[in-house]
Parts: structure tokens; C-alpha cells; sequence
């Protein structure tokens, strides 16, 4: 139906009618074998969309709990560089500062990381670094396998925020010697929101700091996973699970690679449809910049408020789409490609985006369709 609600944010994102149905079964003892099947099921997919053989486990939490598990089970006092070109970037650094001292690498929100400022801080010593891959307060994707490299270099540990590119872009956590990989369920992966997950490398075991905070000490993953039959330490979210369990399932039916190249077209896509609409990508792909595969992020046309764009959507025709936060606050909207989006949900954000546009007068009216028919052109070759 036309004003049905069509969540088009860079997550949480529409869950699969599967993995509705799964999240509706009857609860079970988390200590019991069929609980244990489920996680192991997850921690395996996990490992198959990361590309990595390092443990996994999976936390009831959001993707920031993870983060704050990486950071607060390596680091107490020490130093840690947070590269920062976005929102979630500046997150990691601060929950960095909470643990140790930091020296913060701050870029232009959405401009390239230069990665000699960033060798220039690991050569002068560093426990750790810290990294968003995919950036999506800003639309761009981040070098993490240069600097999985320049980590290695300086023998620094590599914690990486992998949320909104896991299952929607490639990542190979043991090619780029990622030592703590963070997921988040509610964007790419297409599972309900709640929980996260970690991959633990052997060098990051070797560098653990005694006394970490007691829910997220990853050493009682490893211990629990460990165990006869496999658990967590306390008690997870078995509803949370069931719907991850299933959205996992769906990756593995469609194929990471395949699932890459379907994110990675329908990026494609809202850029062409949104230059035919006249409108300009943020930030300005200059050759150096890599563009996200998993949320674009657009200009707000001159004189267009976002809550005049976003709220007629929204009202009018059920479509929500995602604005700028802070300091983008205000000056672009995002749109994102991630999970199980259709042709039919894209198509419809931007004729809702068109009518719109047209009636607030920024926008020809001859120029209605336009985007649509861009947006289909480049996903249907």
C-alpha cells in the first residue's frame, strides 16, 4: 500500500517477513542445546561474512556495546589513535578516552583519511588504533586494509567498526589483520536491533588487560563458548537471536558475494538517481574520496529545511528517510541500500522524494520521473 510505512534509514532496517515469523516463537532455556545450535549457527555466519577464522561471539547489546567491549578489554591507561571523519568515528574516540589516552586524527566529516598523518601517530607509539570502515553519518567508505598494514607496522592492535559494511560490502578481517572486528544485527545484516557482535584475534588475546568491566569481558565469551556446550555468560536475548539466526540463514542462501553486489548496485543507483534530479552527493567524490555501498548521502537543495523534505515524506506517502546528524544536521539527507531493500522500496522513495522536491518548489516539474527512471536504468543493467 502506498502510505504503508517504508523505513529508508541506514538502520534499523525493514526486517524480512522470515525473520519476523522467527522472532515470534516460544522462548527456550538459553542453556539448553537448542539455544547452543542457534549461537554457534550465528558465530559461524559471522565468521563466513567477515571473511575471518578468529573467535566470535555475539553480545546482547547494541553495536556502541561492542565498540566499548573492544576498546575496555585492551586498553587501561594506554595510548589509542582514533581516526575521526564522521559521528561514529568521534563515538569510538570518545569510548577510547574513557580507557586510555587518545590522540584523536580529526578529518572533515566525509573527507579522505591521509594516511600519512595517520602513520605519523602510530610511529610515535600506540597500544591500539580505532577506525569506522564505512562511515555513515557521512556517506564514505574508509582504507581499512591500508590501515590493517600500517598497524602492523608499528605493531599496534586494529579495532574496527565494521557495522554498517558487514553483509553489505566486502570485508576481510584476517587479510587486513583486523584484531577486534565490531558488528551491529540492525543494519546490513538485516537482524532487529539489540545485539552485536566481536572477532577476537590471537594477538589481541595476547594483549588483554586484567579486570575489564565485568558484563562485556570478552574472556568469559571465550570461556563460555568453550564450554562442553557452547553459551554466553549471561543471559542473551533468546528473541533477538531467533530473528538473527534467520536473517544469517538469508545470507548464506543469497551468498556474500552476490548480497555485495546487490548493495553495491543499488548504491549505484541512488547516485545516478539523485544526479538526475540535479542534486549533489555529499560529500564531493574528487577522486580520493570512496563513496559508501551502504547509504548515500545527498545535499539538501538551497533553501529546502529538512523537516520540509523529510516530514512530507514521511506523511504523505509513509517514506522515512534519514537526515544529517550534528554538524550535518541540517544540510544533507541519506538514503540508504542495506539488507533486504527491493527495487519496489527505492523506486518509491524517490517518486516520494520527487513529488515532493516539486512541491516545495526545488524541483521542475519536468523533471518528475527523472529519478526514477535514472534509478532503474543503472539497477536493472
Amino acid at each position: 500500500m502506498a502510505n504503508e510505512p517504508l523505513l529508508m534509514i541506514p538502520g534499523p532496517v525493514m526486517l524480512h517477513p522470515r525473520v519476523l515469523q522467527a522472532m515470534s516463537k516460544q522462548m527456550i532455556n538459553h542453556r539448553d542445546k537448542a539455544f547452543s545450535d542457534m549461537y554457534d549457527e550465528c558465530r559461524n555466519a559471522l565468521q563466513y561474512v567477515l571473511n575471518t577464522k578468529n573467535d566470535t561471539y555475539v553480545l546482547t547489546g547494541s553495536g556502541s556495546c561492542a565498540m566499548e567491549a573492544a576498546i575496555s578489554n585492551l586498553v587501561k591507561g594506554e595510548k589509542v589513535v582514533s581516526i575521526v571523519n564522521g559521528k561514529f568515528g568521534e563515538r569510538f574516540r570518545d569510548i577510547a578516552g574513557r580507557y586510555g589516552a587518545v590522540e584523536s586524527l580529526e578529518f572533515e566529516w566525509g573527507n579522505p583519511i591521509d594516511l600519512a598523518k595517520v602513520e605519523d601517530a602510530l610511529s610515535k607509539g600506540a597500544k591500539a588504533i580505532t577506525m569506522v570502515h564505512n562511515e555513515t553519518s557521512a556517506g564514505v567508505k574508509n582504507p581499512a586494509e591500508e590501515v590493517g598494514k600500517l598497524a602492523k607496522k608499528y605493531n599496534a592492535l586494529f579495532v574496527m567498526d565494521c557495522i554498517t559494511s558487514a553483509g553489505g560490502d566486502l570485508v576481510e578481517v584476517d587479510k587486513w589483520g583486523i584484531d577486534i572486528a565490531v558488528t551491529g544485527a540492525q543494519k546490513c545484516l538485516g537482524a532487529p536491533s539489540g545485539l552485536s557482535s566481536v572477532t577476537v584475534s590471537k594477538k589481541a588475546w595476547d594483549s588483554m588487560v586484567k579486570n575489564p568491566p565485568y558484563y562485556m569481558d570478552l574472556k568469559k565469551y571465550k570461556k563460555s563458548a568453550e564450554a562442553e556446550r557452547s553459551e554466553t555468560p549471561y543471559t542473551p536475548s533468546v528473541t533477538l537471536f531467533y530473528g538473527m539466526t534467520e536473517a544469517m540463514r538469508m545470507i548464506k542462501e543469497e551468498t556474500i558475494e552476490k548480497r555485495i553486489a546487490r548493495h553495491r548496485k543499488g548504491a549505484e543507483a541512488i547516485r545516478s538517481a539523485a544526479k538526475a534530479l540535479g542534486l549533489e552527493l555529499y560529500p564531493v567524490t574528487d577522486g580520493k574520496t570512496v563513496l559508501s555501498n551502504t547509504v548515500t548521502a545527498i545535499k539538501l537543495p538551497a533553501g529546502v529545511g529538512d523537516k520540509d523534505l523529510r516530514s512530507p515524506m514521511k506523511a504523505n506517502d509513509g517514506v522515512a528517510i534519514a537526515g544529517g546528524q550534528d554538524r550535518l544536521k541540517g544540510k544533507i539527507f541519506r538514503i540508504p541500500s542495506m539488507n533486504a531493500f527491493t527495487e519496489a522500496d527505492l523506486v518509491r522513495t524517490f517518486d516520494s522524494l520527487e513529488k515532493t522536491l516539486i512541491s516545495l518548489k526545488a524541483l521542475d516539474q519536468g523533471k518528475k520521473n527523472a529519478g526514477v527512471d535514472a534509478f532503474r536504468k543503472v539497477y536493472n543493467s
